[in-house]
């Protein structure tokens, strides 16, 4: 007779995926400007609450606090701002934010709400600010909710911004600084890559050694050899002593090769030796090992067949990859920011602070929310370089009182024409074309974009010549530019020279049509 086995039950098979890193958005509310503004960065989720589909956003609910743990949170408590100043209400899938008649003043989205607004989840996630009482800007947005992570703090503390998407920023280079592996940074122009990788060197245990930053873009391909890996002495003509080349410069710490999509393709492949063999060969002398960390960053799509980039040293750079986010991509980091780029530029001018107190007066309150209020409506096709380059200037006139220079008035009204990236899509699994769009998807977009071409071209992720292709296209829309004289004349006699219902109306921009009218023998009011 067979023995018999004391044999265990076989357990369920366990099916999982890796994680994706992403999770259920929030709706959340950001505070991009407050009279003590000591609050700008502060954040709460402003979800959709278990028991009843509506919210206040008043005086003294929701409360806000900074990111992170240890902090109280704290309500906006200003007099200025009504009890109930709004109401937000879910209804299937959208917001709609009512204000009644006796609550203090309100903006939504750029335009004074006296009834009610709904707001699609589209715009939601592009972020659609709000002021309360003209001294208060906050901005609602849906969010990913911040991950946990184990805590490593950044020695450098130059990484400003406490939005979610900072603290996973800040997360992973930390996670990185702690290994010696090569890092490609990826970006749009401005978003800080330099300033990431200078992060990432001062988190390691490279730290003590030297960071070599090199521009490839400036390094002529005919001299690239004997700048990236040095000479030996009399190796060519006029070569009387030997020179250590960028990557002997950076023995023991970090090399830093900025705008590597850039790279002439003769000198791709001499990187990718020295890369993969962690050799380099000096020009007219030996080959020497080298020990050192590679960063490199670009703001070229490196995988497209236009750019000419090699495969190989594509993944070899990419042995870890950072993505920086654009700063229209995550705005709330706007108020923060701004805050920080004028603190900074005014102590450079060797003034006193220029920003108000929360006592200081209404009116002088109310110009500084306004200020930041269209900071953050701007898309900033420049980011975080422009940003600060824009805080630079609004500093240096700002004496008395807030002042944004006409230029800038100009650039955030849409005269900018120099950024090709502002007119680039946003990087998707393709590019949307408008065909994306039906016709009232188109319209509505159009119309949130107060009918700006270059504003609609951002928030829809289309080029600029999509945007007038499908305008030429559409029954009853036209550019500013092809109005006749008398349509001019009789909507601007309709609206009483009120511009601003004028286009409207019209349906255009309002800038393009006060260009436009100058042609038109009608006195404009606004």
């Amino acid at each position: 007779m067979p023995k018999t086995r004391n044999v265990e039950p076989t357990l369920r098979s366990v099916v999982a995926s890796p994680a994706s890193g992403t999770q259920t958005q929030v709706l959340t509310l950001t505070i991009v400007f407050h009279p003590d503004t000591r609050r700008i960065g502060e954040s709460t989720p402003f979800d959709k609450p278990g028991k009843s589909n509506t919210r206040i956003l008043g005086r003294c609910v929701p409360c806000f606090k900074p990111l992170g743990e240890g902090w109280s949170a704290t309500a906006l408590n200003d007099r200025y701002v009504s009890m109930e100043a709004l109401r937000l209400h879910y209804s299937r899938g959208e917001i709609v934010i009512t204000r009644d008649s006796s609550a203090c003043r309100a903006q939504v989205g750029g335009r004074e709400l006296n009834d009610e607004v709904r707001l699609s989840r589209a715009q939601l996630a592009a972020g659609v600010p709000i002021v309360l009482g003209g001294r208060i800007v906050v901005l609602l947005r849906l969010l990913s909710p911040l991950r946990q992570t184990a805590n490593r703090a950044l020695p450098d503390k130059s990484m400003l911004g406490g939005s979610a998407y900072m603290a996973k920023l800040k997360a992973q280079i930390a996670l990185l600084a702690a290994t010696d592996f090569d890092v490609l940074i990826r970006g749009e122009t401005g978003t800080g890559k330099e300033l990431v990788a200078q992060a990432l060197h001062a988190a390691s245990n490279r730290a003590a050694a030297k960071m070599v930053a090199v521009n490839m873009a400036a390094i002529p391909a005919t001299l690239a050899p004997t700048l990236l890996f040095g000479s030996a002495r009399g190796a060519f003509t006029g070569a009387d002593k030997a020179s250590a080349g960028y990557f002997a410069q950076a023995e023991g710490g970090t090399l830093f090769l900025d705008e590597i999509g850039e790279t002439p393709a003769e000198v791709q492949s001499q990187l990718l030796r020295a890369l993969q063999q962690r050799e380099i060969q000096v020009v007219g002398g030996p080959i020497r090992k080298i020990d050192l960390r590679l960063i490199s960053a670009t703001d070229a799509r490196l995988e497209e067949q236009s750019c000419d980039f090699k495969a190989a040293l594509h993944h070899r750079l990419a042995q870890s990859e950072i993505q920086l986010l654009p700063l229209r991509q995550h705005p709330e980091d706007i108020g923060d920011l701004l805050l920080t780029f004028i603190d900074k530029a005014v102590a450079s001018l060797g003034r006193p602070p220029i920003f108000p107190l929360a006592e200081s007066p209404p009116k002088l309150i109310a110009m500084w929310a306004e200020l930041f209020h269209q900071f953050v409506t701007y898309q900033w096709p420049g980011n975080i370089r422009e940003l600060d380059n824009f805080a630079q200037q609004v500093a240096l006139v700002s004496e008395l009182g807030p002042v944004i220079p006409e230029l800038i008035q100009l650039r955030m009204a849409g005269h900018d024409t120099a950024d090709k990236e502002a007119e680039a899509p946003a990087a998707t699994s393709r590019a949307l074309t408008s065909e994306d769009y039906s016709d009232q998807e188109f319209l509505e977009g159009y119309k949130d974009a107060d009918y700006e071409v270059v504003k609609t071209a951002r928030q829809l992720g289309l080029s600029r010549q999509a945007v007038y292709r499908r305008i030429s296209e559409f029954p009853g829309l036209c550019l500013a530019s092809e109005l006749s004289d008398d349509q001019i004349r009789a909507a601007l006699i309709s609206y009483g020279d009120d511009l601003t219902a004028t286009a409207l109306r019209l349906r255009v921009s309002r800038v393009a049509l006060r260009e436009r009218i100058r042609s038109v023998a009608i006195p404009v009011a606004g």
